[in-house]
């Protein structure tokens, strides 16, 4: 087997990478967020494969991506998870590639397009680069002692506090459909592997990074968010050079799940110009 097909064969299995719709459209990649696998993308996916490649994958430690590559230092920074982005667009070669990303799989994207020119476009689904407040007037929606708190119920008993907060961060509490398949996703991930996520998800920073991104960008956010506000989406878009913005009338912080056509529409409408 040659060299180039085992790199493709390895890059494949780590991160359970799947494909949907024609083989010469554009390439748009999907990525999920904490306590997510790439089936949350399932029904945003199903109406892109109609004119697009859809690429799909696991996080490390999420979903189905092989177990034996956790490495906890390794996914104890955003960095871990961008080197496998990465690695799965250069080894797969995709080109002039739409990187998608939810929650903080968006600032995966923002890293990303900064280290590879495979990635054209960036689409950022509920953002937020900084989930802490700051005392310089910057509002992420929680106060440290809320992430410490938050953090230490998440160490102490993951099952309990992924019953507890995926309904809080799905919204739609008439939807209680939408809460259980999240709650489901949150209890199907490695708890030591959700643990180390979670610092990393919630303790970074990366406000300093936006200004770096040199490909047109959209963010998406939510017209009642309890875990990206809305000043966070427009700080995202008067801190990125060239982006735009379209907010969906929807609540909670997954609109692929509960906003899946609006969602779609907005992708398909960026993509279109």
């Amino acid at each position: 087997m040659a060299a180039e097909d085992i790199q493709r064969k390895n890059v494949t299995r780590k991160n359970n990478v799947s494909f949907a719709g024609p083989h010469d459209a554009p390439v748009v990649m999907l990525a999920h967020g904490f306590g997510c696998d790439q089936n949350l993308w399932r029904l945003v996916a199903r109406q892109l494969s109609t004119a697009y490649r859809v690429v799909l994958f696991d996080h490390v430690g999420s979903g189905a991506a092989d177990p034996a590559a956790w490495d906890s230092q390794r996914y104890s920074t955003l960095d871990g998870y961008v080197d496998d982005i990465v690695d799965i667009v250069e080894g797969l070669d995709l080109r002039n590639v739409t990187f998608v990303g939810h929650s903080v799989a968006a600032m995966m994207g923002v890293l990303s397009v900064a280290r590879t020119d495979r990635f054209t476009r960036l689409v950022l689904v509920a953002p937020s680069p900084r989930y802490i407040d700051d005392g310089e007037g910057y509002r992420g929606g929680f106060s440290r002692r809320d992430i410490e708190e938050l953090l230490e119920s998440l160490e102490s008993n993951y099952l309990g506090w992924s019953r507890s907060m995926a309904p809080v961060i799905m919204g739609n509490p008439d939807r209680p459909e939408l809460g259980d398949e999240l709650t489901d996703s949150f209890c199907r991930t490695d708890p030591d592997c959700a643990r180390v996520f979670a610092r990393t998800t919630f303790l970074s920073d990366n406000r300093d990074d936006l200004h770096r991104v040199t490909v047109p960008t959209l963010v998406i956010d939510c017209a009642h968010d309890a875990i990206a506000p809305p000043e966070v989406g427009r700080y995202v878009v008067e801190h990125i050079p060239d982006c735009e913005s379209v907010t969906i009338a929807t609540d909670g912080h997954c609109p692929q799940l509960s906003a899946p056509d609006a969602t779609t529409e907005a992708i398909v409408s960026f993509l279109s110009r």
